[in-house]
């Protein structure tokens, strides 16, 4: 079984120089060429370098230095460079595009469109390809977190519940609209955490940790905040939603649970147009 991992990384000894560039040891698979634009300064045989391995037009493996924006076994966002009638071929910032067949398509892809696909092996042809019936690629297995775990998530697609998301490149999830105070679209990788496993397995999540700490943290982020305005913000329970994010990074609700913290601890004072520091002893 050949020991190059065909659509992703492979570290590789330099082994011969050309005029067209090196070769690489690929053992089984012979030497793999890795073209002279992509040969970093000063590369001598011995050298070992990280290199991305994919098929060249002529299916021949080939090495690159750039970084594609997707991997086998990844899923990523990306736009259609072209169509033909065999299937759309997708940007992944490599000299060949990233071919998706009509077969994988759910529904016909359009040169300039974006769509979330999922790369992969072809065991047929053993070329890489991707696919945009990306549900038969999330895992069927029970995630196992915890409640509060922080996770990566890659915005899918936009729903009237909210964002499906793809949690650590291997689960389906949701985002709320009710719980999102940023803007988002497809493609966008940030991290989140857990709100709850279902029953059924689906994932809720959150942009802002849940809990008490997280107010308890935010109640001491707004109280320095009050201090570095001298002891007084105009910002109070009756501030627009979205100001309050631009201003903090946080829900209107996790905002008017740290003002009543501070006031419960007698920090603060609700006044007319805003708030202001009690002076301590």
């Amino acid at each position: 079984m050949s020991h190059i991992r065909l659509g992703k990384y492979n570290q590789l000894e330099v082994v011969k120089e050309v005029d067209f560039g090196v070769y690489l040891d690929g053992d089984e698979d012979g030497e793999i060429l890795l073209p002279k634009r992509y040969v970093p300064e000063g590369c001598v045989p011995g050298d070992m370098l990280n290199v991305f391995i994919y098929l060249d037009m002529d299916e021949r493996l080939v090495a690159t230095t750039l970084e594609p924006y997707v991997q086998v076994g990844e899923f990523a966002c990306l736009e259609v460079a072209w169509v033909n009638q065999f299937g759309a071929f997708l940007n992944w910032g490599l000299m060949k595009d990233l071919f998706v067949p009509y077969r994988e398509q759910k529904a016909k892809m359009v040169k300039g469109g974006k769509y979330m696909v999922y790369a992969y092996i072809d065991e047929e042809s053993y070329r890489i390809v991707a696919s945009a019936k990306v549900e038969r690629f999330l895992s069927k297995d029970r995630p196992e977190y915890e409640p509060g775990e922080e996770v990566d998530i890659l915005v899918w697609q936009r729903t009237d519940l909210g964002y499906k998301v793809i949690v650590d490149n291997k689960f389906g999830g949701m985002l709320y609209h009710n719980e999102i105070f940023q803007p988002l679209q497809p493609g966008k990788q940030l991290r989140a955490y857990i709100k709850q496993v279902r029953e059924d397995g689906k994932i809720d999540l959150e942009l802002q940790k849940g809990g008490y700490k997280k107010i308890d943290d935010f109640a001491e982020t707004l109280l320095r905040y009050i201090e570095s305005q001298g002891g007084y913000t105009d910002l109070n329970d009756k501030t627009d939603a979205a100001v309050i994010y631009n201003a903090f990074g946080v829900s209107k609700k996790t905002f008017k649970k740290a003002v009543g913290d501070l006031y419960k601890k007698r920090l603060i004072v609700l006044e007319e147009g805003g708030m202001r520091l009690v002076p301590q002893d």
